[in-house]
């Protein structure tokens, strides 16, 4: 394969744009403007990157499986940077924050 398949681009597009734009899962992000957390150094926003790219699951076409997990899972971990008190449940396995 040379290049990513177009879903999974897309994928990673669309959770780009909405992270960028402060609507990343808004049912569990509501309230919080995590931007600037993110956006001041770039290890925080790397790290998001890689919990949505590690929980991302591609078939063998190449389509996009669980684009709402992998959101999910980074939006806990947005959270949980956030907020001291939240708590991320089930706690992140060692794979799904793995900088590769």
């Amino acid at each position: 394969m040379e290049h990513l398949p177009v879903d999974v681009r897309a994928s990673l597009r669309f959770f780009a744009f909405y992270l960028a734009n402060g609507t990343i899962d808004l049912d569990l992000l509501d309230g919080i403007d995590y931007r600037p957390a993110l956006f001041q150094f770039g290890s925080t926003l790397e790290q998001v990157f890689a919990i949505y790219c590690n929980v991302l699951q591609v078939d063998e076409n190449g389509m996009v499986l669980n684009a709402g997990d992998a959101e999910y899972r980074a939006a806990q971990w947005i959270r949980a940077h956030c907020d001291q008190t939240y708590r991320v449940e089930p706690p992140f396995e060692a794979w799904e924050t793995e900088l590769h």
